[in-house]
């Protein structure tokens, strides 16, 4: 194992045992060469290594901060490297989308925190209908920040919110922490996924955060039971 990847199994250590404060940034990386003695290159590669994984964004100006979402609760929490969206997932299919409701407002507590901003970063709030060739899948609730992800209009959340991100803004969308949980249908599961009061919802809690490790998206997710499966994959290291 090279001196970055212990550097960084010992950060990650640090981080899910709460070493370090969420709400100020970690040791600078001149800091922590000399803790570790090594170079200032070898504790940036480490980094990077935590970065791409979500568990640490990269504030210019303010230095690294935890990705909150990384270590929150005892639930499964599914870190996905490939975020690619309902259109990117199913690029062969009809996708359409309803607006539900389309707005911006100030966070909430909970929604700051989950996306590492303050309270009066306003933040669009979206609920979409998403329907697979004519037949409705998921209803997505999503909370975005404009000051990262500007230019959403009807015409984006018609289409793809995603390619919007990649190819009109020319980020670089990274990975995800998700929750997955079972849960009974609530009215808009009822009305919109044409779901029986008994019919169970696989529901998706979601950060998904850009290459640079900063969080861009909030979200839950309501799948019908019949439409999804969930697979994921351990590699061992």
């Amino acid at each position: 194992m090279t001196k970055y990847e212990q550097i960084s199994n010992e950060m990650r250590k640090r981080i899910k045992e709460g070493t370090y404060s969420i709400d100020h940034p970690i040791p600078d990386e001149l800091s922590l060469a000399k803790e570790f003695g090594c170079s200032r290159m070898t504790i940036k590669r480490a980094l990077d290594i935590l970065v791409m994984e979500g568990l640490l964004y990269r504030k210019r100006g303010h230095g690294t901060f935890i990705v909150k979402s990384g270590i929150q609760g005892n639930q499964v929490n599914v870190v996905d490297k490939e975020n690619l969206g309902l259109t990117g997932l199913l690029k062969h299919k009809k996708i359409t989308s309803k607006i539900i409701q389309f707005d911006v407002l100030f966070p909430s507590e909970e929604v700051a925190a989950q996306l590492s901003i303050d309270s009066n970063t306003p933040v669009y709030h979206i609920i979409r209908l998403r329907n697979v060739e004519g037949e409705p899948f998921v209803i997505e609730e999503t909370f975005m920040p404009t000051n990262v992800i500007g230019g959403i209009n009807e015409e984006v959340l018609h289409s793809s919110i995603y390619q919007h991100i990649s190819q009109t803004l020319g980020l670089t969308i990274g990975g995800a922490h998700r929750k997955i949980r079972a849960d009974k249908p609530n009215e808009l599961d009822q009305e919109y996924l044409d779901c029986a009061p008994d019919d169970p919802i696989l529901e998706v809690e979601q950060v998904a955060y850009l290459n640079t490790g900063i969080p861009f998206e909030y979200s839950f997710s309501r799948h019908r039971y019949d439409k999804f499966v969930f697979t994921t994959v351990n590699i061992r290291r």
